[in-house]
């Protein structure tokens, strides 16, 4: 019986593979368990298509996350935070901080979760800051704290 693996298969195959297996094994483990289809070309064909689509949308994400990466690499982002006589921040400024105010001044969304602050930014000044966009794309946001 010819299967077509859907998901990995410790020690049979990777998915996507189209593989010759036991009938017993075939229906009773791998298509029961959703490992697998029955190896027909109208379903290797759906998956085919299925995998063109998907790589489309792919590549369609990176280039729009590419543009983001372009995009808030070219802005400076000014926050201004209630600060001590010499300089010292009352508080840190958090990721969910540069979060609210990117959006607010530029509309550009993120998420928090994706904004890394390291180490803790609690003097005035200009920092970088990584920010997370996915699909292995970061990108350096120029930030600058004020007094208020």
């Amino acid at each position: 019986m010819k299967v077509l693996l859907i998901k990995d298969v410790p020690n049979l195959g990777k998915a996507g593979e189209v593989k010759e297996v036991k009938d017993g094994y075939g229906k009773n483990f791998l298509i029961a368990k959703g490992f697998a289809k029955l190896a027909t070309p109208e379903v290797i064909e759906a998956w085919q298509k299925e995998q063109q689509q998907r790589a489309a949308k792919e590549a369609k994400e990176i280039e729009e996350l590419t543009k983001l990466k372009e995009k808030i690499e070219s802005i400076k982002l000014v926050i201004r935070h209630k600060a001590g006589a010499n300089g010292a921040l009352f508080g840190a400024i958090t990721n969910k901080e540069v979060a609210e105010a990117l959006k607010k001044e530029f509309g550009i969304e993120i998420d928090k979760k994706h904004i890394d602050i390291h180490p803790p930014i609690k003097q005035t000044g200009e920092f970088d800051i990584d920010i997370k966009l996915g699909h292995g794309i970061h990108a350096k946001l120029d930030l600058v704290v004020e007094a208020e």
